[in-house]
């Protein structure tokens, strides 16, 4: 069977493009015939995505078009005679974008608007997550299920060591991480909230480190960087490493006390499942679809009260045994996102067994709060 796949943007290091590349790898195991078509592709990726303009894109039995923004690929394929799998992967709500960059939010708004184009226009329509599926269904797509994002983990847990930035990380303070775009529906305006009630109430040994993009919203990040000045915070207690190299990112993970997460907007979350990778345990505000990627492990809370999630941090921390705890919970909640699951959910997609794609089983044996 030809099972094509395609993505708008083809980036290495998107979570979106790195996770069609596995499954294109792990469809080619099974004994398919498999490629990647992308509208843009990465200088670094040119041999290994192919242009969309290939006329073997649209050769496939089954082809499987990752949504995330609006492009040309939308209408194309729904014109494809048969085999038109979703996968969505959400669309951030514009009115995140409202106070800072007039070009994002129209992309947004036209993004969730051209999805809706979609609806009654394909045989299978997939979340990565049950948020992402019960979105699709609200908006009347049919033959639903949910579809994980396949994560490399093996670039956390596998990279070379880093040992002289590990040691300015080892330095003193606790590293409290976060990865990912700075952009408002991260509400990193939060953690630095959240900074100055732990600094108030629980220790003043804290370093809040942000490892990911700072350029994509200015005006948001102009305004971050204006309240820590606003709280007279030390400027060292805040890093904004921007994009960084896999050996790199994986030593900010190996030397993180805690994960902390506070976005208001996720239709997933790989960094969460990263973090589970390399044991750092997870504290996270309960948004849209976080709980479900958490399934239970790490320590979700809601509602945001930053006092409460202050106690939390320390509590991770610095007790010791709740941290195994939270750590036992989410090496067992990661093992849902295997290859094996990949390959169980590739196989029920194949044989059009929808009830084969439902969420990966979620363990209760985690903290919530």
């Amino acid at each position: 069977m030809i099972v094509n796949q395609w993505v708008p943007a083809a980036h290495k290091g998107d979570a979106i493009g790195d996770s069609a590349r596995r499954v294109r790898g792990l469809l080619r195991a099974m004994g398919h015939q498999s490629d990647l078509f992308a509208l843009t592709i990465d200088d670094d990726l040119v041999d290994d995505v192919l242009p969309f303009a290939d006329p073997a894109a649209r050769r496939g039995d089954l082809t499987i078009f990752h949504y995330a923004l609006p492009s040309p690929m939308t209408e194309a394929f729904a014109t494809l005679p048969h085999g038109r799998v979703l996968q969505y992967h959400n669309v951030t709500p514009a009115h995140f974008f409202a106070p800072y960059h007039a070009g994002i939010y129209r992309l947004a708004q036209l993004g969730r608007q051209e999805l809706t184009t979609l609806a009654g226009r394909t045989d299978a329509a997939l979340g990565d997550s049950e948020y992402n599926r019960a979105e699709l269904e609200a908006l009347g797509f049919d033959h639903t299920g949910v579809f994980p994002i396949a994560i490399d983990v093996e670039r956390i847990t596998q990279a070379p060591r880093r040992p002289a930035l590990e040691k300015v990380l080892t330095d003193g303070p606790l590293n409290f991480l976060f990865v990912g775009r700075i952009v408002p529906n991260k509400k990193i305006e939060d953690h630095i909230r959240l900074a100055e009630v732990y600094k108030r109430y629980v220790d003043v040994n804290y370093r809040f480190i942000f490892v990911g993009r700072t350029d994509g919203v200015p005006r948001y990040y102009n305004m971050v960087r204006a309240l820590i000045a606003e709280f007279q915070m030390p400027a060292d207690r805040f890093w904004f490493t921007g994009p960084v190299p896999n050996e790199d990112l994986a030593a900010y993970y190996r030397t993180a006390s805690v994960y902390i997460s506070l976005s208001e907007h996720e239709g997933f979350c790989v960094p969460l499942l990263e973090a589970m990778a390399a044991d750092v345990p997870v504290l996270a505000y309960g948004s849209t679809a976080v709980p479900d990627t958490l399934g239970g492990a790490g320590m979700c809370f809601q509602p945001k009260d930053l006092e409460l999630a202050a106690e939390l941090l320390g509590e991770l921390a610095y007790n010791d045994t709740l941290r195994a705890k939270v750590i036992a919970g989410q090496r067992r909640r990661l093992a849902d996102f295997g290859d094996d699951r990949i390959r169980e959910a590739l196989t029920g997609l194949l044989h059009g067994q929808l009830a084969g794609l439902s969420r990966p089983a979620a363990h209760r044996d985690g903290v919530t709060s």
